[in-house]
Parts: structure tokens; sequence; C-alpha cells
């Protein structure tokens, strides 16, 4: 079993890499299928199918060949399935304080229910063994790591609030209702919140597994994309989830004659230089730009022949945490693996919100998390074939 994340920026390419992916898995004969996580679907568009097939699906599998179906969501179906007394409730809740009816039910949709739908049907997927292969095409950085956050939030809601909550609800509604027109919610409404809870149950293991899960970032090689992809790369890590491929998409070619593309291609070739530095020793692929769009069955084909030549694009091209974060007596500790290193040739170097370490003639350019930004005194020691380096709890004047 394998679930492979595609992520990064908004409109960087991530739904063609993932589609091509699920096109040549489903060809190599494992039974594949991709979800978008992303609000606005576009998986259907790429595989260039019949808008109606999509409607009659009302956010069920679609199948485009022997062993390949793709998912979008339909965020209303959902609330049927998933969300009924929670969904009911809270639009009778703000109906009361006089917004319209229709607006209240748009407003019901509360943010993460969609998300936490998809991770019941990736749970529900990984217990029935119903796929080889899951691919999910993710929605622009920040969106993503609230994906992958929920599960974590959810446990702690459960195990910290969730029974006070109830208990205080229980003693309060007799005496909320004979005061006050405002609904309490029933017992129904903590049921439904426990039984997703419950069907939700191992997601987050699911999740962490390297053996399971992968993270492949979608980049470009532009200076404000490959920012953004050096921050999800931090936070996947923090989230202890493996990062196994950064695939740069949409490089240039060599047109010598053209001084327009040239200028282009000198520009790309210095931030695929400065994506190894940042990177390493995780593998970068790159894709070539096409010379129109990537539409229909056919062109994701050429794309995934262009991306995974005639590799597996279901095989661990990595697997092993490049860096981690820990927390020790209030300091904050980057932990870097740093085989054969010596003392002497390390220097470390800070610039705002960026660590550089430099080993030799080699750079590695570490993103720091917000709570480490501020804190002003940094030590390092070579522990073994690890760096540890030590941000102290002091902050810097103006933090």
């Amino acid at each position: 079993m394998r679930i492979i994340f595609f992520a990064g920026k908004g409109g960087v390419g991530k739904t063609s890499i993932s589609a091509a992916t699920g096109v040549r898995a489903s060809e190599m004969g494992y039974k594949t299928i991709i979800m978008s996580l992303d609000i606005a679907h576009s998986l259907s568009d790429i595989f260039d199918l019949d808008k109606d097939l999509l409607d009659l699906s009302k956010g069920r599998p679609v199948q485009i060949n022997k062993n390949l179906w793709i998912q979008e969501l339909d965020i209303y179906e959902e609330i049927n399935r998933n969300w009924g007394e929670i969904y009911r409730y809270i639009a009778t809740l703000l109906n009361t304080t006089g917004i319209d009816e229709i607006l209240a039910e748009e407003l019901a949709i509360l943010p993460g229910m969609e998300e936490i739908s998809l991770l019941l049907y990736i749970n529900s997927y990984v217990k029935q063994g119903k796929y080889d292969l899951i691919i999910l095409d993710c929605a622009p950085t920040g969106e993503s790591i609230r994906f992958i956050s929920i599960p974590t939030a959810l446990e702690w809601y459960m195990k910290k609030i969730f029974k006070l909550e109830k208990r205080i609800v229980g003693y309060v509604r007799p005496v909320a209702r004979r005061i006050s027109d405002v609904p309490m919610p029933g017992d129904e409404y903590f049921d439904a919140i426990e039984n997703l809870f419950n069907r939700l149950k191992g997601v987050n293991k699911i999740l962490e597994d390297p053996e399971i899960t992968s993270v492949r970032l979608v980049t470009n090689a532009e200076k404000i994309v490959l920012k953004e992809t050096q921050r999800a790369f931090m936070y996947f890590c923090l989230y202890h989830i493996n990062i196994d491929a950064i695939i740069v998409n949409r490089v240039y070619p060599d047109y010598e004659e053209n001084e327009f593309i040239r200028s282009w291609k000198k520009s790309q070739n210095f931030y695929l230089e400065k994506a190894k530095e940042y990177f390493d020793p995780v593998p970068i692929f790159t894709v070539g730009m096409f010379k129109g769009e990537v539409l229909g069955y056919s062109a994701l084909k050429r794309l995934a022949t262009q991306l995974y030549g005639d590799t597996d694009p279901t095989v661990h091209f990595f697997q092993d945490e490049p860096y981690r974060w820990i927390k020790e007596n209030g300091d904050y500790k980057l932990i870097v693996k740093l085989p054969f290193a010596e003392k002497k040739e390390i220097k470390l170097h800070r610039v705002s919100d960026e660590l550089i370490v430099k080993l030799g003639n080699v750079k590695r350019h570490f993103l720091l998390p917000r709570q480490v930004t501020g804190m002003n005194k940094v030590s390092a020691r070579l522990d073994g074939q690890e760096l540890h380096i030590i941000f102290k709890g002091e902050v810097s004047d103006g933090q």
C-alpha cells in the first residue's frame, strides 16, 4: 500500500504531475486512485473528461481505465454522508442570529469539513485494501499543512475538550431552553462528532508511516516559488512526514537562437543549483516545458515518461529524515545528518529566517520556524554523524 502527496504552491503543476503519476502507475498494474484536495478541482479538466460524468458521480470515484480512478469530493454530498447533525446544528445556530437561512446554510460549511471527509476516505480505502496506490493532488501549501495537522488537532480536542464540553452542555441545556432562544447542541450532535472521530482513528499513523506515505514537493525554478517550497519542506519535516522527491516543473529547453528563452534558462539554472543546496540529499527531478497544455490521457503519458523514464513511480526515492527539530528544556534544537563531516569544515551563517550550514564548498539552507527566528543565541556541536544546532530562549531586540 502506498500513499503519495503532491504538494506545493498554487499553479506549479501539481495536478498534471499527480495525474501523470497515476497514469504511469495504473499502466504498470497498480490499482490507483487520484484524489483532489483542492476546492477548485481540476483533475477532470486535466483528463479532459465530460463534466456530466463527474456530476453523475456525486463525488464518488470515476474510472479512467482498468486500474485508474479519480475522485473529486462534492462537499454538499459529503455533508449528507458525514456531517448531518453537526451541519444542521451550526446552520440553525447561525440562522437564530438573524442571518438569512440560505446564507446560514452556506456559512455552516466550516473550514476543514472537506479535508476531514477526504481523511475518512483515505482511512477507509487503506483498511479495505481497495487500492494499491492513493495519490493526493494537494491544495496550495497552507491548506495542505492544515490537512495533515487535522488528525492531531482532533485527537487533542477529543481527549482534552470533548467530554468536558458534552458534560457542561448537558447541565446547561435544560436551563438555557427556559431563558434563551439560542439552541444548544443535543446528544445527537456530540454522538456525530464522536462517530467521525472513531472513523478517523489510525489515519495519523498511516500518514506518518514512511513505509506507506511520501510527499513529493512540486515547484518551479523561481525564487519566490522555491522559498515557499522550503517552507513546505520544513513543515512536512516538523510533522514527520517523509519527503522522497522534489519535482521542478516547467524547465525551459535550450534554445540558443532565442534571447528571451536564454535569459529565462540562465535564471532557471541558477535556481536549480539553489534547489540542490536547499533540499539535498532528497533527489530532484526536472520536467521540461511542454509546447502546449498538458490535457488528456496521451499528453499525461508523455509527461510521465519524461518525469519517471522507466522507473516505477511507487518506489521510495528517499526514505530518511534529512533533519529534525526537537525541543529540550525550553530550547529548540535542529539536528542535521552530516556523515563523515569534521568540525573544522563546518560553518554556520544566519540570514533573517534562514540558517545556512556550510560544509567545505557545499551549502545547506534551513528555513527556521517562527518561534525560533527571534532567538539570538545559537550554538552547535558535532555528535558522531549528526550536527546539533541549539537555539536558546532569549529573544533578540525588536522581536
